[in-house]
């Protein structure tokens, strides 16, 4: 059985790497990465880097992607960069945008990675908060990829990934916001597929599972959270990695995928075919926060 690929457990990038792809698999290829600064994000960036990529990472705290960048741009050698928007706000993004394609001429790839996420009985969270997350995930994704569509990809093509998630294959408990959000995003994935494959745009669908060393995963990881997860009953018994997650992306945005469209990616070790789902978890719930 493979290992588990080596990973960094905060936003830092790999001490080592091993190439499983062409070193050149995205050579002079540019990326714009939503989301980018930490987490599974930061390490899509590096190792799209790492594969011949330059990166553009966005969003909104200009500080958190400006030291990303530089990590990134030291590890890598590839340039990196760093812009501040808000996918909620169109201006912001078609800012964002315009200054990418000022510095880079082109962009060949959206990563939509920006999202938003806690743990939430529907009985207890605010019409406010599960607003924010359809807000940031699902219109997110679409105004993103609207603009990119605008600017660049309705002439010269492109890729674009959206990262999802599984919670809505099954109904996840405390996940009804996240979960209608992501499965909102994957319908998107389909239709947009449908509606620009003509003009050689690729839409597709990553669904991560548990993945260690990110935000979301420290953020829903209390013992409670942990109960639900039960990583011993999934397929393959462990959490997943950074890299791992990275590596299914740079599959998807490259020219191996070439003849892959509307797909979901789901890339969580088995875990959503049989780990439990914990309804007798929701009468201890209501102590958990509704907002973000």
């Amino acid at each position: 059985m493979a290992l588990m690929p080596l990973d960094a457990d905060g936003d830092d990038c790999l001490h080592e790497y091993c190439y499983l792809f062409s070193p050149d698999l995205l050579r002079d290829k540019v990326a714009f990465i939503t989301g980018g600064g930490s987490g599974i994000g930061f390490r899509i960036a590096e190792v799209f880097m790492r594969h011949g990529c330059h990166t553009v990472i966005a969003s909104r705290s200009l500080p958190r992607v400006s030291t990303a960048a530089k990590k990134l741009t030291a590890a890598t050698g590839q340039r990196c960069l760093p812009l501040s928007l808000d996918v909620r706000n169109t201006p912001t993004i078609t800012a964002a945008v315009d200054q990418a394609l000022r510095e880079f001429g082109k962009i060949d790839i959206l990563v939509n990675g920006a999202a938003g996420n806690f743990l939430c009985p529907a009985s207890a969270l605010s019409f406010n908060a599960f607003r924010t997350v359809l807000d940031i995930d699902t219109a997110g994704t679409f105004n993103v990829s609207r603009v990119l569509y605008e600017k660049f990809f309705r002439d010269h093509g492109g890729v674009i990934l959206n990262i999802t998630a599984t919670l809505g294959y099954r109904g996840q408990v405390l996940q009804v916001h996240a979960g209608a959000a992501k499965a909102a995003v994957d319908a998107m994935t389909r239709h947009l597929a449908v509606e620009w494959g003509h003009q050689n745009i690729r839409v597709n669908s990553l669904a991560p599972g548990p993945i260690s060393g990110t935000e979301g995963f420290r953020r829903l990881g209390n013992p409670q959270a942990m109960r639900v997860l039960h990583f011993s009953e999934s397929p393959l018994q462990r959490v997943g990695s950074k890299t791992e997650i990275a590596h299914s992306a740079l599959y998807l945005a490259s020219p191996a995928a070439s003849y892959v469209t509307g797909a979901m990616l789901v890339v969580d070790g088995g875990m959503w075919l049989t780990s439990p789902n914990n309804v007798e978890m929701l009468p201890k719930s209501h102590s958990l926060p509704s907002k973000l």
